[in-house]
């Protein structure tokens, strides 16, 4: 999700990979307050794995609505909670309350309700 922006020699961003270049494009297609899994969108482009969408949310997701890319738990990305959660709010995302005082007072996403099928 950091979205480094950095440079290459002279200045220059460096080359975007074309597959990375498709997962932001899916990124950008979510509606607001709707959700992909790193799975749902591998399966949408019918290329990669939860893995490799989840290695190009982190290294180039920055530049796109990075909190509708998420776990299948419903679990916030770790470290990223609580904007994912402004954002959640303001866009009207279903959420549940956690369920367990292990997990604290951040809620997770409603998985069933707010879950895009691509169409």
């Amino acid at each position: 999700m950091s979205g480094t922006g950095d440079t290459a020699a002279g200045g220059e961003p460096p080359e975007l990979p074309a597959y990375a270049e498709r997962v932001l494009a899916v990124a950008e297609l979510i509606p607001a307050g709707r959700v992909m899994t790193y799975g749902d969108v591998a399966e949408w482009l019918e290329e990669g794995g939860p893995r490799q969408v989840g290695r190009v949310m982190a290294l180039y997701g920055g530049a796109v609505p990075w909190w509708r890319v998420v776990r299948s738990d419903g679990v916030l990305l770790p470290g990223h909670e609580l904007r994912a959660l402004a954002h959640y709010r303001e866009e009207g995302t279903p959420l549940r309350a956690a369920s367990t005082a292990a997990e604290g007072h951040i809620p997770k996403l409603d998985m069933r309700r707010a879950r895009w099928d691509g169409t």
